[in-house]
This record gives C-alpha cells, structure tokens and sequence, in this order.
C-alpha cells in the first residue's frame, strides 16, 4: 500500500514548500554571498524533490482545481 496525500493537502504542501524554499534560497545567497549558478542548482534540487514525489504519488497536485483534465460526462 503506497501512502498518498489528498491533492487538496497535495496542492497545500507544495505551495509551503515552495515559499519556504525561495526563502531559504533567498536568506542563504543573501548571508553568504554565492554565485546565482549555485543558487540555481539549490533551487533545481528543491524541485527535482518535488517532482519526485509527485512520479511516486505521494503528492497528488490539482493544481487548486486551475486544470480540470478529467471531465465527467453525465
């Protein structure tokens, strides 16, 4: 049995990430003077994180509802 999260927590938890994450980002490059190459590959494996756990279906994003692929006919 995997474990999955609603998308609704889904679509919760990844904008938290996401904002703690630039912040994070943003306060380190800050205090510590690094190129932005490497604030660029930070960056990239915060998201590759993500990514995988949405191929993994632990995160299930709707995306808040923005992109509606599946249509139920009635």
């Amino acid at each position: 049995m995997k474990f999955r999260i609603n998308p609704l927590a889904s679509d919760i938890i990844i904008s938290i990430y996401v904002l703690i994450t630039l912040y994070l980002r943003f306060k380190f490059e800050n205090d510590t003077r690094i190129s932005m190459v490497n604030s660029m590959v930070i960056g990239a494996c915060f998201v590759v994180i993500v990514w995988a756990l949405i191929k993994l279906k632990v995160l299930n994003p709707n995306w808040f509802g923005l992109f509606n692929s599946k249509k139920v006919k009635p």
